[in-house]
């Protein structure tokens, strides 16, 4: 069985308090975005596997670090936890979205195994106990179980789904391989209520968005990595009607009419895509 993963950006990201547990909350509109990974499993039929029941294999942009803390891996071993039965499988990712740059990839990966192997294996999880096990995984996967467009809250779980369609514009996604600690970018913020909850700012038009929704993490990154603040200007001398950083960074997207096809130069180091359809 076959997957496809996709990314998301964050339409505006608010670091509200600091909680007792250490996470922080949060308001932020996801939106999923067409920038796909593949994850494919299949049942092990060998009679030797591994002690942990999973043969794991990645290709395309490269997955580092430590194996054991893929959330591909980790989401089989959180349901073999409770599904004792669960057989052993192969499963392969194939990398397209980078990873640590804010598209939420990762966290994609991890929550749509969950899918896959309810359904594959028919465990009957309701969608749920679904966003429950993610959450377990990360604070951006429950998102990629619901994968609409929602207003969240909390550490990103408490999720309301909206109406918004971007369909009229592309998505220019730019990211320049600078990798950001989110441990360090939330070291360097001070929490507060907004004025304007996000839920009610992103009904306005678009075009309105520059000025009135913002990214609590940009004024920290764009101080410490200038580079990054640089891709958010030239997205907009370029004709955006939108852009911001996605999350705590390095990505920067900037929406355009799709009339507009800016000529756009970046280093040949950075990654660049077009998107011309963003998921509705």
């Amino acid at each position: 069985m076959v997957v496809f993963p996709n990314a998301k950006i964050n339409l505006g990201l608010n670091i509200i308090r600091k909680r007792e547990d250490g996470y922080h909350d949060l308001e932020t509109i996801f939106y999923p975005l067409l920038i796909q990974d593949i994850v494919e499993v299949i049942t092990n039929s060998s009679s030797i596997t591994s002690n942990q029941s999973i043969n794991f294999s990645a290709t395309g942009l490269p997955v580092n670090g430590d194996e054991n803390n893929n959330l591909c891996i980790k989401a089989y071993r959180l349901l073999k936890k409770d599904f004792p039965t669960l057989p052993s499988i192969q499963m392969h990712l194939h990398k397209t979205i980078p990873m640590g740059a804010g598209l939420g990839g990762g966290s994609a990966d991890g929550a749509f195994v969950l899918r896959l192997l309810n359904e594959k294996y028919q465990l009957a999880l309701t969608p749920q106990q679904l966003i429950e096990y993610a959450l377990q995984l990360g604070s951006d996967c429950p998102f990629f179980i619901v994968n609409q467009p929602c207003f969240a809250t909390g550490r990103g779980e408490h999720m309301k789904a909206i109406t918004l369609n971007l369909s009229a514009y592309h998505c220019i996604i730019v990211n320049p391989g600078i990798h950001v600690a989110t441990g360090w970018a939330f070291s360097q913020l001070t929490p507060q209520e907004p004025i304007h909850s996000l839920q009610e700012l992103i009904q306005a038009p678009v075009e309105s968005w520059k000025e009135t929704i913002s990214n609590d993490f940009e004024q920290p990154v764009f101080k410490q990595y200038p580079a990054i603040e640089a891709i958010k200007k030239q997205l907009y001398n370029a004709g955006a009607v939108y852009a911001a950083m996605s999350g705590s960074g390095s990505t920067v997207f900037g929406l355009f009419e799709k009339e507009n096809t800016p000529k756009l130069a970046f280093p040949s180091n950075y990654f660049v895509r077009s998107v011309d359809a963003i998921l509705p």
